[in-house]
């Protein structure tokens, strides 16, 4: 079968690999329709190996070359288990954690934190492949009013509730998001779902400031032209965000977070960044603010689905650009590393 496979950094090629074999035991086979690019394959490619192992991986044994992708649509071709409610042929997206099952964190629930834990497309072969092999327990089956290309949507998507979730945005609330990527798009799409009174959005470039307020933001502030944060504070009344989202993916960027967000406030980051920012610890002490990580999500793809299903969620707007599979690597990969400013969410059309 056709895949994206990654070698090793800068070296991605489309190949010819094997096809799954069965599935055993909490695995399931799935034909793949669609595949998100997410930031974290941009790194690996520019930068790995960054989550990929070079060693066998505890779980699953996999080591590279490996396809890349875990933001999927599809159907189930096979299962390793009988599910109750879910055939063969029924269109599905994915939670793609691998996970023990058996180590503290899962037994508590928190399986996303798992101390093993890997991801489809990172700990085993992807979904930027005709078929994939992915966790039985995390199939979401799609109901028919969420299209395959939206389904390929329900991952990212849960990355942004998941973090408004555990940031608490409640009704009323005023936020600021820095960084307005795929993920900081799946944040805005979240907080307005949750009821925020008012979503700023700081971003540099100006084809994400378009997106972000096509896609509901109340206003963007250039922080090339003017100090985001005092600004932030004029637009609540001196108050500052109740919850600020770190969503840009630049460490240096969190002191200017914590320090932007109120008294009592929640800082919350999101994404997995390089290098170091230097926080004084005073900025969070003194004013009790509370920073938050948020990795991916706990359940909650199935919420995204349900409310993309009842028109309370729209993402249709997140997608920017499709490119066929095999044209992935030079009309997707090569685009977003060239110009991360003129895509927000690339899917890659693999079985439609």
């Amino acid at each position: 079968m056709k895949a994206l496979v990654w070698h090793d950094r800068g070296d991605l090629r489309i190949e010819d690999i094997p096809e799954p074999p069965d599935p055993g035991p909490g695995e399931a086979v799935v034909q793949v329709a669609f595949c998100g690019i997410c930031g974290t394959d941009i790194h690996e490619y520019t930068d790995g190996p960054v989550l990929i192992r070079t060693r066998p991986h505890p779980l699953t044994g996999a080591v590279p070359p490996l396809a890349l992708g875990h933001e999927l649509s599809g159907r189930v071709v096979a299962l390793g288990s009988p599910v109750e409610g879910l055939d063969t042929d029924a269109r599905v997206t994915v939670d793609p954690c691998w996970t023990c099952g058996i180590c503290y964190w899962c037994r508590r629930g928190e399986y996303h934190i798992c101390k093993l834990g890997g991801a489809v497309g990172l700990a085993s072969n992807g979904a930027l492949a005709e078929y994939v092999t992915v966790p039985l327990s995390g199939l979401v089956p799609l109901p028919s009013n969420v299209d395959d290309r939206i389904g390929a949507l329900v991952e990212p998507l849960a990355v942004g509730l998941h973090a408004v979730t555990r940031g608490g945005v409640r009704p009323g609330d005023n936020v600021l998001i820095s960084g307005f990527g795929p993920i900081g798009a799946a944040v805005l799409l979240s907080a307005v779902v949750a009821g925020a009174a008012t979503v700023l959005v700081s971003e540099p470039l100006p084809g994400r400031q378009a997106s972000a307020l096509t896609l509901g933001a109340t206003d963007v502030l250039d922080p090339g032209e003017l100090d985001v944060r005092r600004e932030a504070f004029r637009r609540t009344g001196g108050i500052g965000p109740d919850v600020v989202f770190e969503c840009s993916g630049v460490p240096a960027l969190l002191p200017a977070a914590i320090s932007t967000v109120r008294r009592g406030g929640r800082v919350v980051v999101t994404t997995v960044g390089h290098g170091a920012g230097e926080v004084k610890t005073n900025d969070v002490v003194l004013y009790e603010r509370t920073v938050i990580g948020s990795l991916g999500y706990q359940h909650d793809l199935p919420r995204v689905v349900d409310l993309l299903a009842s028109g309370r969620l729209s993402a249709d707007a997140l997608v920017t650009s499709v490119v066929p599979l095999e044209e992935a690597v030079a009309g997707a990969f090569d685009v977003l590393v060239a110009d991360r400013g003129s895509q927000l969410k690339v899917l890659v059309e693999v079985g439609g």
